[in-house]
């Protein structure tokens, strides 16, 4: 049996909000991470913004990350935090952690902003229903591969129970950890397991909250955003960019490579920038675009 499907009768004292044709009943991919996790008021507000888009007909899937926690928690235990290319090393013991607090705290806690506003949200790993696949992967530094441990490259997506739940009305909540092939957990970067999911699901849009405004020009030179970038003009940036911005501006070419109309990359210590983007008509940040739509040339090499 099925779970109950959430009552999607209008509700009589909201001032309705209208997305694009576009994205009207649409299926959009949220990364939600950084500074937003941490701040009370930006976790409320980016609870509030998910309900909206779930008021004005999408289907909002939240993937979260939880590094700040991760590390605080590594910190008290007395283990080491580190990391390669942006990703961080996962011993066997810094795995149990990660599944620790991504499933035990930040899921639990997300879920629960969420549904005050009403019995929308549910939790769910990327080892349920072997949602996520994943396959080790290394880090590469300086053109040579590092050992990161237990970090894992989706391989594989099954898409039915995100799928379920969108169905049913509901809003999902998905930490990144992932089955390997070989039958080990993997720790699997929060950017890219959106982005895979984004592409499983065929969704209309990838968005990444992050600490920064979006993709610097010339960072460190200049805080001047790139505001719009076609796939051929990141992949060519790809290369020169720096270890934190990596994961995320990979993670959104992959997904506009792959068919998601656009992905993205918003500052999350800005309330409600995810509402504003995909409602608002404003969309502060970077955005990737396919190649056949015109970009604005700032990001062409």
């Amino acid at each position: 049996m099925g779970l109950p499907a959430v009552d999607v009768s209008p509700t009589p004292d909201r001032s309705p909000l209208h997305p694009s044709e576009e994205l009207r009943g649409s299926t959009v991919v949220v990364k939600y991470g950084g500074n937003a996790m941490v701040d009370s008021g930006l976790q409320q507000a980016f609870a509030h913004d998910v309900v909206e888009l779930w008021h004005a007909g999408l289907r909002p899937v939240v993937v979260h990350g939880g590094g700040p926690q991760i590390s605080a928690m590594l910190d008290r235990l007395g283990l080491e935090t580190r990391f390669e290319a942006g990703l961080r090393v996962t011993t066997p013991e810094t795995m149990e952690v990660v599944r620790m607090v991504l499933t035990g705290r930040v899921q639990r806690e997300l879920v629960g902003r969420i549904n005050a506003h009403g019995p929308f949200a549910l939790g769910m790993t990327g080892e349920d229903a072997h949602t996520l696949t994943a396959v080790r992967r290394s880090a590469w530094v300086n053109g040579s591969p590092v050992d990161i441990g237990l970090v894992g490259d989706i391989v594989e997506v099954n898409p039915g129970a995100v799928r379920l739940l969108l169905e049913q009305g509901h809003i999902p909540v998905i930490s990144p950890v992932a089955r390997g092939t070989d039958g080990q957990i993997y720790n699997v970067n929060a950017d890219l397991a959106a982005s895979a999911l984004a592409v499983a699901l065929g969704a209309a849009r990838l968005v990444v909250l992050t600490d920064v405004e979006g993709l610097y020009a010339d960072w460190p030179h200049s805080t001047e955003v790139i505001e719009r970038l076609t796939v051929a003009e990141l992949d060519r940036l790809l290369p020169e960019l720096a270890s934190g911005m990596l994961p995320k501006m990979e993670g959104c070419l992959k997904a506009v490579r792959s068919g998601v109309r656009g992905a993205h990359v918003l500052d999350g210590r800005v309330p409600h920038a995810l509402l504003n983007s995909l409602l608002g008509g404003n969309s502060p940040g970077t955005t990737v675009v396919p190649d056949n739509v015109a970009g604005d040339g700032r990001g062409a090499a």
